[in-house]
C-alpha cells in the first residue's frame, strides 16, 4: 500500500483542531479512524496491478542521439477501472541527462476490460544494447488516499549502432575514387595493374608505359593506361585491447575508430573491394567477413553496436594468427590500434613480419588533439613541464611510426575528427599505385 499526499494532507488538517480544542486520545482515534476506514476503503477499491497485462512493440534499432519509440500496450482485465502512475524504468543513457524523468513517467486511466497504448520516447546516448527494465504501476483508488503498487517484467532490447559521423566525407572520396578510376571527365588514371586500353602518346606520360608493341603497329607511340585493382581483400582488425579504452575528446578511442572503419568500408565495397572486420584483444570479440556489397556496411554496425574495450593487454601474438587465418590470400590488413612505445615494440612490431611477408600493412591510431596543444603552453612551470611531457610523447609516437615504416607499413595517426578522412585517403593512395 501507498498513501498519497491527499491523505496525509487530510490527517493533518483533521488533527490540527482536535489538537488545540480537544487534545485527547479519543479525539484522535474519533479523527483518524473515519480517516482510516476511507484509506482502506480506497485501497481495496483500486484496480489490482498484478494482473494487469502488457504488450511491447516498436522500434528495435537506431542510431546515437536519434530518436526511437517503444510502444507499451496497458491491458486491464478486472472489473474495475485502473487511474494510475506508470514508471517504464530504462538504463540512464537511453535518455539525454535531466530528461529521464519526463520521459519515463506515463499517467493513465484504462476503464475495466479495456486497453490503452503507451509511447515511451528514447534517445539513447551511447552505442550498444539498451533492455527495458521493470515497469512500476502505483494504481490509485477512487478517493486517491490510497494505492497499490507492483512490478511487472517486460523485455524489450533497443540496439544502438554507432552514429558514423565520418558519412559526410563519402561523397568526396567517392568523387576521387571514380576520378581514379576513369569514369569522369578529369580522366585521372591510376596507376594499378589491370590493363585498362591503349591511347596515343602525349607529352608527360611515363615512357615506361609505352607498349613498343602496338607503337610498331601504327603510325604513333601507343602508350597502356591501366585500370585500378578491383576485387581486392581487405581486413580492418579492431584492437579492442585496453589501449582502446582510452578517452579522446568525448569519446573513446575504439569509438574513432569503429567511425573510421566504417568509412573505410563504405568507400571500398563501392571501389568492390571485399571488406572483412575482424576485432580482436584476447579472444575474437567480433568477425564480419563474406558480406557483399550491399550488406557489409549493415553487418559491420550491426556487429559494432554492442563492442566494448576490455581492460586487458592486447595478445599480439594472436592477434596476428587470427589476422592470417582470416586473410588466406593477399590482402590489406588495416589494424586500428595505438602508437603508444610499449605495446607496439614489445607486442607488434616482433610479429610484423608475419603480417608484411604476404599482404599490405596499414596501421591507423587515434592520436589526441590535446597532446599536442599542451605542447604550446608556457608562463609557468607546470606549464613548461607539461610541454615537455607533451613534446616526448609526440617523439615516441613518431619513432615508433618510423619503426613501423621502416618495416614497410603505411602509417595514419589522426585526431578523432582526422583519422577517417585519413585513412581513406591513405586506401586510395594504396590503390592509385598499385599496392593492394
Amino acid at each position: 500500500m501507498a498513501l498519497t499526499g491527499r491523505a496525509a494532507l487530510l490527517a493533518a488538517l483533521s488533527s490540527l483542531p482536535v489538537g488545540i480544542l480537544a487534545p485527547s486520545w479519543t479525539g484522535i482515534l474519533a479523527v483518524n479512524t473515519p480517516l482510516t476506514l476511507a484509506i482502506l476503503y480506497d485501497y481495496a477499491r483500486a484496480a489490482p496491478v498484478r494482473k494487469l497485462q502488457f504488450t511491447r512493440t516498436g522500434d528495435t534499432s537506431v542510431r546515437v542521439d536519434e530518436p526511437a519509440e517503444v510502444l507499451l500496450t496497458v491491458t486491464n482485465p478486472s472489473p474495475r477501472r485502473l487511474r494510475a502512475q506508470l514508471r517504464d524504468a530504462w538504463p540512464p543513457s537511453a535518455w539525454p541527462p535531466g530528461t529521464e524523468q519526463a520521459a519515463s513517467r506515463h499517467t493513465l486511466t484504462i476503464p475495466a476490460g479495456e486497453r490503452r497504448r503507451l509511447t515511451t520516447a528514447l534517445r539513447p546516448t551511447r552505442r550498444g544494447d539498451r533492455q527495458a527494465e521493470r515497469i512500476t504501476v502505483r494504481s490509485y483508488g477512487p478517493l486517491g488516499l490510497a494505492a497499490r503498487q507492483g512490478h511487472h517484467r517486460v523485455p524489450w532490447t533497443v540496439r544502438v549502432l554507432p552514429p558514423f559521423t565520418s558519412r559526410k566525407h563519402l561523397p568526396s572520396r567517392l568523387a576521387r575514387l571514380r576520378e581514379l578510376d576513369g569514369r569522369t571527365s578529369v580522366l585521372t588514371r591510376g596507376e594499378g595493374t589491370e590493363f585498362d586500353s591503349l591511347r596515343e602518346y602525349v607529352p608527360g606520360d611515363d615512357t615506361r608505359s609505352i607498349d613498343w608493341r602496338a607503337t610498331a603497329r601504327q603510325s604513333t607511340v601507343a602508350v597502356r593506361t591501366w585500370r585500378p585493382e578491383r576485387d581486392r581483400h581487405i581486413l580492418i582488425v579492431l584492437d579492442t585491447g585496453r589501449t582502446s579504452a582510452g578517452r579522446v575528446g568525448d569519446v573513446p578511442r575504439l569509438d574513432a575508430a569503429m567511425d573510421a572503419a566504417l568509412l573505410l568500408a563504405a568507400l571500398a565495397s563501392r571501389a568492390g573491394d571485399r571488406v572483412d572486420l575482424l576485432a580482436y584483444d584476447r579472444r575474437t570479440r567480433a568477425l564480419v567477413q563474406g558480406r557483399s556489397a550491399g550488406e557489409i556496411l549493415p553487418s559491420l554496425v550491426n556487429a559494432l553496436a554492442p563492442l566494448e574495450p576490455e581492460l586487458v593487454e592486447t595478445d599480439a601474438r594472436g592477434l596476428s594468427a587470427a589476422a592470417l587465418k582470416h586473410a588466406p590470400r593477399r590482402s590489406l590488413i588495416v589494424l586500428l590500434t595505438t602508437l603508444d612505445a610499449a605495446p607496439i615494440g614489445e607486442g607488434l612490431l616482433p610479429v610484423l613480419p608475419q603480417l608484411t611477408q604476404r599482404h599490405t600493412v596499414l596501421v591507423a591510431s587515434v592520436a589526441d588533439p590535446y597532446v599536442a596543444e599542451m605542447t604550446t603552453a608556457r608562463g609557468t612551470l607546470e606549464a613548461v613541464y607539461e610541454s615537455a611531457a607533451a613534446t616526448q610523447a609526440l617523439e615516441q609516437r613518431r619513432r615508433t611510426a618510423d619503426q613501423l615504416t621502416h618495416h614497410g607499413v603505411t602509417v595514419v595517426d589522426a585526431t578523432p575528427t582526422e583519422i577517417a578522412p585519413a585513412l581513406a585517403d591513405a586506401y586510395l593512395a594504396l590503390k592509385a599505385a598499385g599496392r593492394l
